[in-house]
């Protein structure tokens, strides 16, 4: 789909404000609002915007604690990586976790109530994973 000005314009404000109304966006780019609706109905159609999504406040959620996780696996055990994405589907606390290549096997990014909840997860949950982890590394903040 070939893109032009209007096009680029309409997608920075949905970026900016996901929830704009068609008449607000099509005010912002000087279109007619049935013109601005079929565009946005083409950007959609054809696959440049792939959804809308909200953005949640984690400590509005009681989520206080945040780490990015570097887990390094044992390799040698067999199915390792299938054994440990398993586990990552059980465990709430995991809501990104990325495979990457160097000294660790994945990032993960790990959410808790706390201090408390987060070591809990790390000492009962990650450490005992099936594929068991050889190393983690860990960078820690709190919201």
């Amino acid at each position: 789909m070939q893109l032009d000005l209007i096009d680029v314009r309409i997608l920075d404000h949905l970026v900016k404000d996901g929830k704009i109304t068609n008449h607000e966006l099509a005010e912002a780019v000087n279109l007619s609002a049935s013109a601005c609706f079929r565009r946005v109905r083409l950007l959609e159609e054809g696959g440049i915007i792939a959804g809308y999504r909200c953005e949640v406040v984690p400590k509005a959620l009681g989520v206080e604690f945040e780490a990015l996780v570097q887990v390094s696996m044992r390799t040698d055990v067999e199915r390792w990586h299938e054994s440990f994405a398993q586990s990552l589907n059980d465990w709430p606390e995991v809501v990104t976790a990325r495979v990457v290549t160097g000294p660790s096997n994945y990032v993960l990014t790990v959410r808790a109530r706390n201090l408390e909840h987060y070591s809990d997860f790390v000492i009962n949950r990650l450490h005992k994973a099936p594929a068991s982890c050889r190393s983690i590394h860990i960078s820690c903040w709190r919201h």
